[in-house]
């Protein structure tokens, strides 16, 4: 049996190369947008654990009355609920308002709250990221305190 010369099957070098050059550009691209979705994702994932335990300590501060007032108080989180991550938090308690001349009673604290936690590292060294919470609680204002 004769084969003809003319209309051979196959591909040329030429079309293997530029398609084999424009599979790699698209996955070259793909790779670039999972990178970008994976970053995006370990991100939101470290502000919901700090938005969770921005909750439970605020929720722990309401109910705390032995908490002094005017003063810094701050702790760190427990690796176990922070995934490894180094996170923290500072406070303060402040009265916030009261009835005038009231030497002692109830009055309304302020319960200042920041979350700290340290992300992902960059090229100058690990990102230091924060945000703030405030709440309000009615607490019993002592003789000799003062507003």
């Amino acid at each position: 049996m004769k084969v003809p010369m003319k209309g051979t099957r196959g591909f040329t070098l030429l079309e293997v190369l530029v398609a084999t050059l424009i599979m790699g550009i698209a996955v070259a691209g793909v790779m670039s947008g999972l990178a970008g979705a994976t970053r995006n994702a370990a991100r939101l994932n470290e502000y919901d654990r700090a938005t969770a335990l921005a909750q439970q300590k605020m929720d722990e501060l309401l109910m705390d009355y032995s908490a002094p007032r005017g003063q810094r108080i701050e702790g760190n989180f427990a690796p176990n609920l922070t995934g490894g991550a180094q996170m923290g938090w500072t406070a303060r308690v402040s009265p916030f308002e009261a009835l005038p001349g009231q030497g002692s009673g109830w009055a309304t604290d302020r319960i200042e709250l920041e979350i700290w936690w340290l992300g992902a590292q960059t090229a100058n060294g690990q990102a230091r990221r924060s945000f703030s919470l405030e709440g309000f609680r009615r607490g019993l204002l002592r003789a000799g305190e003062r507003f």
